[in-house]
């Protein structure tokens, strides 16, 4: 299949992206507001055509644990869920990161805490960024704003995630997997075969080879020198990441006096607000972090040095604020606006709360 502009949801582009890219498999459990990603790969049927497994499981457990199972033999797995879903998740995604083992998560956020609201939200940004299950550990976490960058970042997550072999999430918000935007899908790539699966993934269970015998993947060491060094290993990794795959956007810096922090679906509507606070002679800027996690301390910095203020615009209490403030200069102001319960803020809700808490201070 060539490229093809197509009219679809963000969920929907999640599983075209996924069939597209070759994906082995996906386990998931439906929940508001992502379950048409399971819908559409069960109309779509890739099974008959690309031979991907679809599998609804019988909770959230369970489809993170069938992960953990298909990332052990290099296959490409992934899973999708909404935020309590993705609290079920935890123990799973701290397995696969301790077995060094890659696989996609997609996390469409809903208002909470608890079951809260069906909703958007943005408040899982610390279980996503912070290694939300136990220990030390971080995951890849790459932010969408569109319903094309749904799609793109299916690829780029499972990507990642083998090139350093630790887990990599979508963590998308309510608005992105629901609205609907022309998105150019990928063309088809085949699936690996077994072989280079084993040539590509010499650490994944693929059963008894030849001088090789039976693998074993795990997440557990009764021996705490030895733990200790996994520990440092993994973190080793997570530096390289750090290094090499800090991925943000930036709109209006380079003359900015104030500078807004946002990511997902709440920096478009942020662009708006630049966009009217501009037509006003008030010049202001915005950094769209696109990977959370690695995040984009060195460019916020940068793009601070020189601004009478940071704005950071969250659909949450209060988050991504902590990275923003460590990011700038203790002499620059950093405030918050945020929505929570499910409410977006609108363009003149961000201007409004710019002046007030900047430009009216001035």
């Amino acid at each position: 299949m060539k490229e093809e502009v197509k009219l679809m949801k963000g969920n929907e582009a999640i599983a075209h992206a996924a069939i597209r890219y070759g994906a082995d498999g996906y386990f998931g459990y439906p929940i508001t507001p992502q379950s048409e990603v399971l819908e559409t790969l069960e109309a779509e049927m890739p099974w008959e055509t690309t031979g991907m497994v679809v599998l609804q499981a019988e909770s959230e457990v369970a489809s993170i644990n069938m992960v953990y199972g298909g990332a052990a033999t290099g296959k490409a797995v992934m899973t999708s869920s909404s935020s309590p879903g993705v609290s079920l998740m935890q123990e799973g995604i701290s397995y696969l990161a301790a077995s060094e083992l890659p696989a996609l998560i997609v996390n469409v956020m809903r208002g909470g805490p608890g079951l809260g609201t069906i909703q958007p939200s943005q408040a899982d940004y610390f279980q996503a960024t912070k290694g939300g299950g136990h220990g030390d550990y971080h995951l890849i976490v790459l932010a969408p704003s569109s319903v094309q960058e749904m799609a793109d970042f299916v690829g780029l997550g499972f990507d990642l995630s083998f090139k350093y072999r630790t887990p990599a999430m979508i963590l998308a918000d309510g608005i992105v997997g629901q609205m609907m935007e022309k998105v150019v899908l990928p063309e088809q790539r085949p699936r690996r075969t077994d072989e280079e699966i084993r040539r590509q993934c010499p650490w994944a269970i693929t059963g008894k080879t030849p001088g090789r015998g039976h693998n074993v993947v795990t997440s557990l060491e009764l021996d705490s020198a030895l733990m200790e060094k996994n520990n440092e290993r993994f973190q080793a990794t997570y530096r390289e990441i750090e290094k090499n795959e800090v991925r943000y956007e930036a709109y209006g810096i380079e003359d900015a006096e104030y500078l807004i922090v946002a990511f997902g679906s709440i920096a478009r509507i942020c662009r708006k607000a630049i966009d009217e606070a501009r037509k006003e002679g008030v010049k202001v800027g915005i950094i769209r972090p696109i990977t959370l996690w690695p995040f984009p301390y060195e460019a916020i910095r940068e793009a601070s040095k020189n601004v009478k203020g940071v704005l950071c615009v969250e659909l949450n209490a209060g988050q991504m604020i902590e990275d923003v403030r460590l990011a700038v200069d203790q002499n620059i102001p950093v405030c918050h606006y945020g929505r929570m319960g499910g409410i977006v803020p609108n363009p003149q809700e961000v201007l409004d709360a710019l002046r007030r808490d900047f430009i009216e201070k001035a």
